[in-house]
């Protein structure tokens, strides 16, 4: 069965068995965050592996019974077997979602294009469209940055998205996304092309692979412009971060105390790091966020067109709609599907 080998081949059951066999160690605990982390691998590896293995189960006992059934037996027989389609349709995704991080919380990144007003509105819209697809999942969000246009929409914006599989489905909407429409900016109502960049990290709370000294980190703060009650806006608890060695800078603006507010922009700095690690050693590379990319023309991912037709398409797929207000309401999981299918 392919799904069984895909990740026989990766060795998720031995994985699995080495996993269990170290948590019953009793000095487990002594290093909590070490033991935190090992039972996070196991509950993300058996997320993987057990329906798959109970699918498998079910399939060997249903030629069993078909081995020795009689005519009357087939009615019986013919249930079982559409039961075990459904359950295949339901985690045949679930097989492409074998990376390190898939199973993981993510961080989605949204970056105006070039065109000002334009742009910036196209990017509030696409912030709004993974807000209403994360709702639909059940997963929380929780901005993390915005920063606002000058006179509408939003120049960037980071939020955290927590949920199973958040990273394995998200991370196949990175790149540069291309509306089409006429221009509600413009007094003459000119059809206008506008760009904006998504870019997904998982969220990286523990790694031994990053090593960050205090010494090479700058923390600012500064009172936060967006809502969130008095508190947020009348103290200092917002945080931004710049690591010296590389100049990467990360904020974070959400929460009440300054203490939260760093811990998740280190969270997030410690994502971008293992990124530019990775990339430089060119390993992992496509299961991260992929090349980089600017928000520009030949280099869209998926086209939104609103005028003169209406459609979205995706060009690495080819799938497509001609309902592209139900996209922009966050139905994009056809989408995500064929992405993970075709990667």
């Amino acid at each position: 069965m392919l799904g069984r080998t895909l990740f026989e081949k990766k060795h998720i059951p031995q994985k699995i068995q080495e996993l269990e066999t170290q948590s019953k160690d009793p000095t487990l605990w002594q290093k909590q965050k070490a033991a935190n982390a090992l039972f996070d691998d196991l509950r993300i590896l058996k997320v993987q592996w057990e329906p798959l293995n109970a699918l498998i189960t079910s399939v060997n006992e249903l030629l069993l019974l078909a081995t020795d059934a009689t005519p009357e037996d087939e009615e019986d027989l013919l249930h079982e077997l559409q039961k075990i389609e459904r359950q295949w349709d339901t985690i045949q995704t679930q097989l492409y979602l074998s990376g390190e991080f898939d199973h993981r919380n993510c961080f989605l990144m949204i970056s105006s294009g070039a065109g000002g007003t334009e742009s910036q509105d196209w990017a509030a819209m696409l912030l709004r469209m993974y807000l209403r697809y994360a709702e639909e999942k059940k997963w929380s969000t929780t901005l993390i940055e915005k920063t606002n246009g000058q006179e509408a929409g939003i120049k960037s914006a980071t939020i955290l998205v927590q949920g199973d599989p958040a990273y394995g489905y998200l991370k196949c909407e990175r790149g540069t996304h291309r509306l089409v429409r006429l221009s509600p900016f413009n007094a003459k109502n000119l059809r206008q092309t506008s760009f904006a960049l998504v870019e997904v990290l998982p969220e990286i709370t523990e790694t031994q692979e990053i090593d960050i000294s205090p010494e090479e980190l700058r923390v600012d703060t500064f009172r936060s412009g967006g809502a969130g009650g008095q508190h947020v806006n009348k103290t200092e608890s917002a945080v931004r971060i710049t690591h010296l060695p590389t100049n990467i800078v990360v904020s974070c603006q959400s929460e009440r105390s300054q203490q939260q507010n760093r811990q998740q922009a280190m969270n997030l700095l410690r994502a971008k790091l293992l990124e530019r690690k990775r990339t430089q050693e060119q390993e992992q590379k496509t299961e991260l966020r992929g090349a980089t990319q600017s928000a520009d023309f030949g280099q869209q991912i998926r086209s939104y067109v609103l005028h003169p037709y209406q459609m979205v398409k995706d060009v690495r797929t080819n799938v497509e709609t001609s309902n592209p207000q139900s996209v922009l309401d966050g139905n994009i999981q056809e989408f995500i599907d064929a992405e993970l299918k075709a990667g």
